[in-house]
């Protein structure tokens, strides 16, 4: 059993990492945290296998590069087997960022990227972000594995679009977000609205994700590029370390990225996102919350609703932590809340999604909030309004 403070059992951590010089430094980082308890280390994953049936841990952190047995062989085995909250390590390079998303995938909670050993802020940094991840996974769903996503649903013709896009989808989502993008995207036609995606992820891991996207999507998605004309059936992905919002360039619209402040913590963040779609779009814009750590994106929801825009939650169930969406329902922002396999095709088969909430012939939804009326709108903290940034 771990060991009892005030009243809670610390949280039981087992480091897997081939390197001893790791093994002994993430030992130390993590027993200075008087929540955790380092409750052994192992060098592979042989001896891994057996020193989580012998401690029983509760979060393991897992090295991406092993040998013997690789840290994606290993997820594998351990999520099919015996599921369990995994934060993985990983190197901010090209191949470290297509393992990493892969270990997502198949049901890691989150990553942390390897430091500099010899960098002392690059260490402090690392330290407080690990602490804070191995604390998120400890209280998250595992998700089991499967295999493969569910095909595209079919849409309604008022849904489905040409050319430039007059509708527009925003998505935000941290903490379990990439794995929940997938299924949403997964299962969307080629003929979708543009869709604008926030999802806090490093810059270096971003082409990558949208590369992953691309591959399982009908829609084309791409990387965000400032400027870009958004099109019907794409899909255009914030760069790691850039606010993304949408502009309005006549009768068309585009992607703008800024370099501006984080906002929540963020950068870029879910609630300027979906502030300028609100501001730019109104009723027909979309919003589209799904799992994650904190509150970003919930008051960029909000003014979307207050808008008239149709607007969707992740619900508690099928999030890995539902923080983002259960703030976003604390704050009346959202219209439906429904697993994620559920949403794309709640979206296309919604009668309303051609002008907004304002039909008054709606189709059932599940835990939906009445309609209010639209009360006066403030923009959030960091939120670009024309030239100006709000709170800067």
């Amino acid at each position: 059993m771990g060991v009892e403070l005030q009243g809670r059992r610390r949280i039981r951590v087992l480091i897997i990492d081939d390197s001893a010089l790791v093994r002994s430094l993430l030992t130390r980082i993590l027993g200075e945290d008087p929540e955790l308890e380092v409750v052994g280390a192992a060098p592979d994953a042989f001896v891994a296998r057996d020193r989580i049936k012998a401690l029983r841990p509760d979060v393991l952190t897992l090295d991406v590069q092993m040998p013997r047995m690789d840290g994606l062989q290993f997820l594998r085995n351990l999520m099919r087997l015996r599921p369990m909250p995994v934060v993985m390590c990983s190197s901010l390079t090209e191949r470290g960022a297509d393992v990493t998303l892969a270990a997502l995938e198949l049901g890691a909670i989150d990553f942390v990227t390897k430091p500099h050993i010899d960098v002392a802020h690059e260490l402090t940094a690392y330290a407080a972000e690990l602490i804070e991840k191995i604390k998120i996974a400890a209280g998250a769903r595992v998700r089991p594995l499967t295999l493969g996503a569910a095909g595209a649903v079919a849409a309604s013709a008022a849904l489905l679009a040409r050319g430039t896009s007059d509708r527009i989808i925003a998505v935000g989502a941290s903490t379990g977000g990439t794995e929940a993008i997938r299924v949403l995207l997964s299962q969307l036609p080629a003929g979708c609205p543009g869709m604008l995606i926030v999802q806090h992820i490093p810059r270096a891991f971003t082409a990558q994700f949208a590369a992953r996207l691309d591959g399982c999507s009908a829609m084309n998605v791409q990387e965000a590029e400032d400027g870009a004309l958004i099109q019907a059936g794409c899909a255009y992905v914030a760069p790691g370390d850039r606010h993304l919002l949408l502009e309005r360039d006549g009768a068309h619209y585009r992607c703008r990225l800024n370099d501006g402040p984080p906002v929540n913590r963020h950068r870029p963040s879910v609630d300027l996102l979906f502030g300028s779609v609100a501001e730019q779009l109104g009723a027909a814009g979309i919003g589209i919350i799904l799992t994650g750590m904190g509150s970003d994106g919930a008051r960029g929801l909000k003014q979307l609703h207050n808008r008239g825009a149709l607007t969707f939650a992740q619900d508690e169930v099928s999030s890995v932590v539902w923080g983002m969406p259960g703030a976003a329902v604390a704050l009346g922002a959202v219209d439906r809340v429904l697993p994620i396999e559920q949403i794309a095709p709640a979206l296309l088969a919604s009668r309303e999604a051609s002008v907004g909430r304002g039909l008054a012939n709606r189709q059932p939804a599940a835990r939906e909030l009445p309609a209010r009326e639209p009360p006066a709108r403030e923009p959030v903290d960091g939120e670009a309004v024309g030239t100006r940034v709000v709170g800067t």
